[in-house]
């Protein structure tokens, strides 16, 4: 059981740290489909 636990904390322990890792270095799907010519709202 312990190592269920543990298993699902270690998923969002990555889950959270890809989310905000992958946002600082610009590899959200608005940043590398728009241009300088596209609006987003």
């Amino acid at each position: 059981m312990k190592a269920m636990f543990a298993g699902f904390a270690a998923i969002v322990l990555i889950g959270v740290a890809a989310y905000y890792g992958l946002h600082e270095l610009g590899f959200s799907a608005q940043e590398a489909y728009s241009g300088p010519n596209v609006r987003v709202q």
